[in-house]
């Protein structure tokens, strides 16, 4: 056995703080998955190359993305026998959609978990929406490859049920930017403006959006095109003036 005095004190190595980020994020999933995937699942590919290449998410984010589609279309036609295949593959393009993933990773405070290299961690990137949808796959291929496909599932059709009990907030995740507007000029706030930058290597960039409504800024997005970071922007705004987020305020003023 290990002295005491031998540990007491010491800071947690590089294993063991991924071992505890891993475990808590089992928690918040209410899953029980095999350590070592979840934590591959919240490895980013920019944090693998500052570390000589270990191994990333991308893999699991292919696998997790054909059950993820699996679960919502069987979802969908189950629970909406009056509804057309059109409408259907509407509903489920909005589902899986980057701009969905990642306000389910919102939800669960999924960005808090992230592996990720030092330049994204400078840019913003545990809230960039393509980052957080892609974990959000991640995760939900180590759950099928750890837990088997029920459990899989399952997981899958309670992270979005948030979007499917709610039709507010569905509607705005499948049309954020129409939403924004509409809820926007019932409040009589105008018609919301967009503010894009981007950065990043030309055959890798990350696009920023700023939603301005009343020269005030309300709400940020980024995404991996121009479009994806728009509507992300929407759907935080949309979220933040409908009442749904405890941060209503404008960006300047927090």
């Amino acid at each position: 056995m290990t002295p005491a005095s031998d540990t007491a004190g010491k800071r947690p190595t590089g294993s063991d703080a991924a071992r505890l980020r891993a475990l808590e994020l089992l928690d918040v999933l209410e899953v029980d998955v095999d350590i070592t995937l979840i934590d591959l699942a919240l490895t980013h590919r920019s944090f693998a190359y500052e570390h000589g290449g270990v191994a990333h998410n991308e893999r699991l984010e292919f696998l997790g993305d054909s059950i993820l589609g699996q679960a919502v279309t069987v979802r969908l036609y189950r629970d909406f026998p009056e509804v057309d295949e059109g409408e259907l593959a509407k509903r489920r393009a909005s589902l899986v959609s980057t701009v969905a993933l990642a306000e389910i990773a919102r939800i669960i405070g999924l960005g808090r978990f992230l592996k990720l290299g030092r330049g994204e961690e400078l840019t913003g990137g545990r809230d960039k929406s393509s980052i957080l949808a892609d974990t959000v796959e991640a995760i939900i291929g180590a759950t099928y490859l750890s837990a088997g496909p029920d459990v899989a599932t399952a997981l899958v059709l309670r992270l979005v049920h948030p979007l499917l009990v709610d039709p507010d907030r569905f509607g705005a995740a499948m049309d954020p930017k129409t939403s924004l507007q509409e809820l926007s000029a019932s409040l009589g706030r105008g018609a919301p403006a967009y503010r894009v930058t981007e950065d990043g290597p030309d055959h890798d960039k990350t696009f920023h959006a700023t939603v301005v409504l009343s020269g005030d800024d309300v709400a940020v997005g980024s995404g991996s095109s121009k479009k994806n970071a728009e509507m992300a922007a929407a759907l935080d705004a949309w979220t933040r003036l409908s009442g749904r987020s405890d941060d209503a305020a404008p960006l300047e003023s927090r």
